[in-house]
């Protein structure tokens, strides 16, 4: 997105209850592109680019298509859309659009760095069609300083580093330069400007040749049977890095690849053969695991890594970015989808390798890891909590990230089939390292930020994850001295967490605040506590006072995060949550946090099973009565399977959609309680 398409959306929607003005949104379209390149695609037919985390390329910021007949264009966005999904367990999107005498049926896959979308029109079609398309291309994400370079049936967009390019398998009849929002267009009134406009330049020559917006006529192949007329285009762009001879291989490539899928059967036959996880039709709530699969691997870059979703707020106005890798959330997705593998034997073990090898290649010199990174290639990214890269000793640090990641190695160590295990013992080392130079001597994590990143303190989640990180490496198969350590650690957190115990309110607190004072607000943070018990009982004891809390805690929490209205039903992140709830007076439903107590549930309820306490149907009940809101069909969950972070209490999805984190534990929720018999059917 551009300062100027910014702005413009700012006008349109500055007035809207549960929209935020100058944000790109993607919570009511489908995405495309399991390899090199991230492509949105609405309901009204129109597509962009939020691929610059995943790749370090940029592409199409805007994008409009219509259909011309004798009676002017129609724009799609103009049309009954009947239908919008994607096609089977593949990443192809199929639109429908219902103009009455014609129906437009579109579809958009994304092939590495090469996006194409083919239109088909059939029906009573009074005279040859054109399509008329509008691109605002954005390579480097420059919105000036570009320039138009048009050869034979492409148009390049091009920068210094990188170009666009887009094509049409029937070519391109016309190009005309379009003149972006003006300032004074931008800053006075309340007009918007609606593109394409008038087809010319500008007052001067240069002015429609100096950027990406441009307006393309292309032709349609027509074929007339005796019932109705059909006809057909596919149009094609590519990001390219511009290097040697990137251009001529790039013009060749996008020309061909577009050639070669000229038909629904071709794409379809691409998209089945992209589709990088086949799931066994046995598997239980298979079109749960089929969507959870397509998402994670819609926001993975090459190197394994996740984004956390599509960044809804490039220019950071109302959040801190979405399109870096965490690596709380990415090693808990690891940690998530190995649980599930290892129950479902659905065949991820190239995906646990790749993290595997991202978290050594990423993890810092004292053994912890960064705030966060880019995906695409590890290096650091713009943050607020990489105290630990900084002189001095900082609060400005995630230590949960940390307890985070190590436990995934440790299961991954124990459980996969890594190529190099002596190295991930090495790294483990290292973060036993990181672990123990930020553990107080009471038991608990120093005081730092949290899990939500809006608070500092020590945090009950944070205990969480280190209880859970120690417990994981005493279990996992490294050096006696190592395992030793580990417990140590382990039994130390154990007994620190009585320190957070708040007899007032029967519930952990949510934190010590800096004052020293308890903070007993709940929060959906603290379900961290149920897994962590449960891989603790693994190495230690947990006696019978704490089992008493833990039950004590979830019921308290559960009860109190819980929200029902009349379209949604779900848990909030903790008490008093302010952010993002515009015109909303109450705390609104996260998806993580959902997922999430259904998940801590299933592993509270199999830890009192182990016990023999038959207070384990309770949290079994409760598990399924979560899970049914993210399950199929839930009120929390879109019709193209998608989980949004948040949603209004009206059921309007907002921010980063979709989110990455709970569609992995939804999945390891699934593989939880069908081995526990409790999966209702």
């Amino acid at each position: 997105m551009t300062l100027r398409s910014a702005l413009d959306d700012y006008k349109r929607t500055r007035n809207d209850a549960r929209v935020f003005p100058g944000e790109r949104r993607s919570t009511t379209g489908t995405f495309s592109g399991l390899d090199e390149r991230l492509v949105y695609v609405d309901r009204d037919g129109w597509h962009r680019d939020y691929s610059y985390p995943i790749s370090g390329l940029s592409g199409v910021n805007r994008s409009r298509f219509g259909i011309e007949l004798l009676d002017g264009t129609t724009w799609l966005g103009d049309l009954e859309t009947v239908e919008h999904g994607y096609v089977d367990d593949t990443a192809l999107v199929r639109t429908v659009h219902e103009a009455g005498d014609y129906t437009v049926t579109q579809y958009d896959l994304t092939l590495g760095a090469v996006h194409l979308t083919r239109f088909e029109l059939e029906g009573e079609l009074p005279t040859d069609p054109t399509l008329q398309a509008f691109f605002d291309l954005t390579p480097e994400r420059q919105e000036s300083r570009l320039g138009k370079l048009e050869y034979e049936n492409t148009l390049e967009i091009h920068h210094r580093r990188q170009s666009n390019l887009v094509t049409a398998t029937t070519g391109l009849e016309n190009v005309f330069g379009q003149l972006p929002e003006q300032f004074d267009e931008l800053v006075t009134g309340t007009e918007t400007v609606s593109f394409p406009r008038a087809k010319t330049g500008g007052q001067k020559y240069e002015d429609a040749l100096l950027n990406g917006t441009v307006a393309l006529e292309i032709p349609f192949d027509v074929e007339q049977t005796d019932s109705e007329t059909i006809a057909t285009t596919t149009v094609g762009s590519l990001l390219l890095d511009l290097d040697g001879t990137a251009r001529e291989d790039g013009l060749t490539t996008v020309h061909e690849t577009a050639s070669e899928h000229d038909s629904v059967a071709a794409l379809r036959a691409a998209a089945e053969t992209q589709a990088s996880i086949t799931v066994p039709d046995d598997t239980p709530r298979r079109e749960v695991a089929v969507d959870d699969l397509r998402v994670l691997s819609l926001l993975a870059a090459e190197s394994g890594a996740h984004i956390a979703g599509p960044d809804p707020d490039p220019f950071y106005v109302y959040t801190g970015g979405y399109g870096y890798t965490w690596f709380r959330d990415d090693s808990e997705i690891a940690r998530y989808l190995l649980e599930a593998d290892q129950r479902l034997g659905i065949g991820l073990e190239d995906w646990f390798a790749d993290s595997a090898d991202f978290y050594m290649e990423t993890q810092l010199e004292d053994g912890s890891w960064p705030h966060r990174v880019w995906a695409h290639d590890g290096s650091i990214a713009p943050g607020w909590a990489h105290a630990r890269l900084e002189a001095g000793d900082d609060v400005d640090y995630q230590a949960d990230q940390t307890g985070s990641v190590a436990s995934f190695l440790a299961t991954y160590l124990r459980l996969g089939n890594p190529s190099d295990p002596d190295a991930i013992e090495s790294a483990l080392e290292r973060a036993l390292d990181g672990l123990d130079s930020t553990l107080e001597d009471d038991g608990l994590p120093i005081e730092c930020q949290n899990a939500w990143e809006n608070m500092t303190g020590r945090f009950v989640h944070t205990a969480a994850t280190f209880l859970q990180g120690y417990a994981a490496i005493a279990r996992a198969p490294v050096s006696d001295s190592l395992r030793e350590r580990a417990r140590e650690g382990a039994n130390a957190v154990y007994d620190g967490l009585d320190q957070l115990w708040s007899d007032q309110n029967d519930v952990f607190a949510l934190r010590i605040d800096p004052d020293g004072d308890l903070d007993a607000r709940l929060d959906s943070g603290s379900f961290a506590l149920a897994e962590a018990h449960r891989e603790y009982a693994t190495i230690g004891s947990i006696g019978e006072r704490r089992i008493d809390r833990l039950v004590a805690h979830f019921e308290t929490t559960l009860d109190g995060l819980w929200r029902e209205t009349d379209s949604i039903a779900g848990l909030y992140r903790f008490e008093d949550d302010e952010w993002r709830r515009r015109v909303q007076d109450d705390e609104k439903v996260w998806t993580v946090s959902t997922a999430w107590g259904a998940n801590a549930t299933t592993q509270l309820a199999a830890l009192l099973a182990d016990r023999a306490d038959t207070r384990a149907d309770e949290f079994y009940a409760e598990a399924r009565t979560l899970f049914d809101e993210i399950d199929t069909g839930g009120s929390l969950v879109m019709d193209n399977g998608y989980l949004p972070e948040q949603l209004f209490d009206d059921g309007t999805p907002d921010c980063a959609t979709p989110l990455g984190w709970p569609h992995a534990i939804r999945l390891a929720t699934v593989a939880q309680l069908t081995t526990a018999g409790e999966l209702a059917q």
